[in-house]
């Protein structure tokens, strides 16, 4: 499981690249990655090392927080006392 795999995705088509052109960016990038990883990536199958996902941000021209889910707004105090 991983919390990229679905960013990953989504950049990847938005920006209208097959799987093989986004792990072609990722070997020029100097991330060995084959198809079939970033499909699982993709998935979210496969696990994501922290070299992996500043590659895959780097082969999509994207800042790497791009990648992860946006967090929840935090809980104010009297919300949390509240409940």
């Amino acid at each position: 499981m991983n919390l990229v795999g679905a960013k990953v995705s989504r950049e990847r088509t938005a920006q209208g690249l097959t799987q093989e052109a986004l792990t072609a960016r990722c070997q020029l990038a100097g991330l060995q990655i084959e198809r079939g990883t970033l499909a699982k990536i993709e998935a979210g199958i496969r696990q994501v090392t922290d070299i992996e996902v500043i590659g895959l941000a780097t082969a999509l021209r994207v800042p790497v927080a791009t990648l992860f889910p946006t967090p929840a707004p935090p809980i104010g105090r009297a919300e949390f006392e509240e409940g």
